[in-house]
């Protein structure tokens, strides 16, 4: 994979990921868990969680590219 496309990766996975932290936690921000997350272990599992999910959510909306079948999400 060439490291545009990985960056290209990383941006749309945290996309994912802010989209959906921000969404469930509106008194905190996705970019204030990551700045957290460099001096907590508890924060840093909680950003290694959110971006998980949004490796899931991404591989998800590419199976469903691949057969057609509809998707809920905004991403």
């Amino acid at each position: 994979m060439a490291a545009s496309n990985r960056s290209e990766c990383t941006d749309r996975l945290e996309a994912i990921a802010r989209e959906a932290y921000d969404r469930c936690h509106p008194d905190d921000s996705f970019d204030d868990l990551a700045r957290r997350a460099r001096f907590s272990k508890e924060d840093r599992g909680l950003l290694d969680d959110w971006l998980a999910f949004a490796r899931r959510e991404l591989q998800s909306v590419r199976n469903d590219q691949k057969t057609g079948a509809p998707r809920g999400g905004n991403w």
